[in-house]
């Protein structure tokens, strides 16, 4: 399988969740720029590696993959760019918009699935249901990535989301891609 032919799922076939998640508390979500929450079910075929899934998003060209890790088990979210995660192994139990929020979306996610967070959308991992739980995360071409909690001080850098740019091209397949319909 090279970069340029990793398997993905054809488009007309591609199963996605679209969630709008409304602020709470302190995080915001998608309020601001009310681009959803993106889950490409199965994109990736079974067996695809993180370097295959690397190599594709390299040759796509939206998004540089920036690593290999699980998710982190406290709730954040990032003001400073939008975050592609691809599932290169294992299923796990995820938390989109904060784990108090009654609007919040908890999804089981698996090997292959692509999930575009948009900034502010809070996220977390809720449980690694067979313990080897791994994503490459990924960000648009020129950003880099904070770390917010929803807590106080954090307004001002909550205030630039609205300024962020959305891809032009969708980061899992190009020109088409359900990102460009956002």
């Amino acid at each position: 399988m090279t970069a340029s032919t990793a398997a993905l799922t054809p488009l007309k076939d591609l199963r996605i969740s679209t969630h709008q998640i409304p602020a709470f508390d302190r995080m915001p979500n998608s309020s601001i720029q009310r681009k959803p929450l993106l889950i490409y079910h199965s994109a990736f075929s079974l067996g695809a590696s993180a370097s295959t899934i690397e190599s594709h998003l390299t040759t796509v060209g939206v998004v540089d993959p920036q690593w290999r890790y699980t998710m982190y088990r406290t709730s954040h979210f990032h003001s400073t760019t939008h975050e592609v995660l691809i599932v290169a192994s294992g299923k796990a139990k995820l938390c989109f918009g904060g784990e108090e929020n009654p609007n919040r979306v908890e999804p089981l996610v698996e090997q292959g699935d692509a999930i575009v967070v948009p900034a502010g959308v809070a996220h977390r991992l809720l449980d690694d249901l067979d313990g080897g739980f791994t994503m490459v995360g990924s960000y648009p071409k020129g950003k880099n990535w904070d770390m917010c909690y929803g807590k106080e001080g954090e307004e001002e850098k909550v205030k630039g989301i609205e300024h962020l740019g959305w891809f032009e091209r969708d980061p899992i397949y190009g020109h088409e891609g359900p990102a460009l319909n956002a």
